[in-house]
């Protein structure tokens, strides 16, 4: 890789700066030479022909955008001058032939997991708390202070310290300043009680009630995926009584779901009648004992087609797709040989590469399905006065991201290049081995909600401006594009794809860390960042329009 700049594919008729270049700068590309005539800062994109307005611009060989006006050689690509603009797609009963990597790094790995009498294997072991209506939201906060408290859960955050010794300075006259937060450090409360469970997390919503009966019943399958999670061990169920979402819908939908569903499910209701403290005291009480017995698992050597994979970008810059996301992708595609399952999601972040998606999708069904659900999903963002092509954030654009379509592109790198064997609405279950795209929002914590309830036992997420973002029930390794946010932003990022970008590791090379990496979270011999923080993102799509 040339390490001042790149042309991704050989269809682009733009080029990728990788340091900041100056203004001015003769660079050779390719066969020719080329002047820039203005600034390029590292990220963003060049021109490398002139061009009129409405002439087409190609990246990672589709078409990103039409010039607005006309452009020189050398000039920057920007908002001013790029619209977004994409391709049609269509079935075309394509022969999709594909190259597996080697895998001969892996035969024979193993990752020690959680079975699940139903076959499933979990990468951890948690409690869910799952209250069915927002109403029991505050009973679940206080079980959770207690119960995060007496089990050794809790941990008193250096930020609390920091607070507690700013009030004692107060009280003793003491200057703020002289205060320093480097000196103090999280510690736990006390040691865990049951050493074999990864947590107790608490799935706090804003549904279950008003709103329409349909996000009702989205919710409860969503939920119901949540307690069918192979990382689940049990679920404690607070109801109001009176609530859309009605407990036997829930039921219903986690039988559907799973048919040999055999968890301990742990049901209260506040309108039996209960009485408040009769409510919370009880629901402490019984999860605890049936903690006593959720202990008592451990882990146990598992295959790697146990994994199921679900790959996110978030916070995405203009590396992701050339660093970050084709590791990923590459680890994808290993596991995938391997005979596990890798979770694609996002469909705003498809937007532009529907045709090569739809090509590798092996069965005619799947790919009209997957049409069927772009194109319902667009027409309602479009309804609602939006549209995909302003999924891009102000930092995406900022840092070189100029067009949906652009960001589709490399955000599809994720997901390898391996056949598609399953197209999966909202909630549904990932059951073949291989790739499956699954129908999320591209909002970070809605995309991996959504991932958790396909199936996914980890998350691979990949960032170029650092996201603090997790799951309660999956495991999220943060992946950053380049190394100055993996330095930057240590207590977040796990593993540093930028060593792509500085040419000190291959694709290749770089994809086989991360899937070894996923082996050790996946068997508790490393803890992710975003576990350590807790960082417990749930967030249900109420299948309105959500970018």
């Amino acid at each position: 890789m040339n390490h001042k700049f790149i042309k991704i594919h050989a269809k682009d008729n733009v080029w990728v700066a990788l340091s900041d270049l100056p203004a001015g700068e003769n660079l050779q590309t390719g066969d020719s030479k080329l002047v820039l005539v203005e600034d390029i800062p590292a990220k963003h994109k060049f021109y490398e022909i002139s061009m009129d307005t409405g002439s087409p611009v190609f990246m990672y060989g589709i078409l990103v955008g039409h010039v607005t006006r006309q452009v020189k050689a050398g000039e920057r690509m920007s908002v001013e001058n790029l619209h977004h603009a994409t391709d049609s797609y269509a079935y075309r009963n394509i022969n999709y032939q594909w190259q597996a990597p080697d895998i001969s790094a892996f035969a024979g790995r193993q990752f020690m997991g959680y079975h699940r009498a139903d076959g499933q294997v979990g990468t951890a072991n948690y409690w869910l708390f799952i209250p069915t209506v927002f109403c029991e939201n505050r009973n679940l906060e206080v079980i959770k202070e207690a119960l995060h408290n007496a089990l050794g859960y809790a941990v008193t955050p250096k930020y609390k310290a920091f607070a507690d010794q700013l009030v004692q300075a107060y009280e003793n006259g003491v200057s703020a300043d002289a205060i320093d937060i480097n000196s103090l450090r999280a510690t736990s409360s006390k040691n865990r009680i049951f050493k074999n469970i990864d947590g107790i997390k608490f799935l706090t919503h804003q549904g279950g009630c008003g709103g329409t009966r349909q996000d009702a019943a989205v919710l409860s399958k969503l939920l119901a995926a949540y307690a069918d999670h192979p990382n689940v061990a049990g679920i404690t169920i607070l109801s109001l009584g009176c609530q859309n979402l009605q407990l036997s819908d829930f039921r219903a939908d986690i039988h559907a779901r799973n048919p040999n569903f055999s968890k301990p499910i742990l049901v209260y209701e506040q309108q039996m009648p209960l009485s408040e403290e009769e409510l919370v005291s009880n629901a402490i009480k019984d999860t605890f004992k049936a903690l006593i017995t959720a202990n008592e698992q451990t882990r146990k050597p598992a295959p790697l087609h146990k994994l199921v994979l679900g790959v996110k970008c978030g916070g995405s810059d203009g590396f992701s797709g050339i660093s970050a996301n084709p590791a990923v992708g590459y680890c994808s595609d290993l596991l995938v040989a391997l005979g596990g399952k890798v979770l694609l999601a996002e469909f705003p972040e498809l937007c532009g590469v529907e045709q090569s998606l739809i090509d590798r999708t092996i069965e005619k069904e799947d790919a009209e399905k997957f049409i069927q659900l772009m194109q319902s999903y667009s027409k309602a963002a479009i309804e609602a006065g939006s549209g995909f092509h302003m999924n891009p954030s102000p930092g995406n654009i900022k840092d070189g991201l100029i067009t949906d379509a652009i960001k589709s592109a490399g955000a599809a790198r994720k997901g390898g290049t391996s056949p598609i064997v399953s197209v999966l609405d909202y909630t549904e279950p990932a059951t073949k081995p291989g790739l499956s795209l699954v129908c999320t929002p591209g909002n970070d914590v809605e995309a991996t909600t959504g991932k958790a309830a396909s199936g996914a036992t980890l998350i691979l997420f990949t960032t170029g401006l650092g996201t603090p973002t997790g799951n309660p029930v999956c495991p999220t390794i943060k992946v950053s594009s380049n190394t100055k946010l993996f330095h930057m932003m240590p207590d977040i990022i796990d593993i540093n794809a930028g060593q792509v970008i500085d040419g000190t590791k291959t694709i290749a090379q770089m994809g086989e860390e991360i899937l070894d990496y996923c082996i050790k979270a996946a068997s508790g011999e490393v803890i992710p960042k975003a576990v350590l923080l807790n960082q417990d993102d749930f967030i249900p799509w109420k299948r309105g329009v959500s970018l």
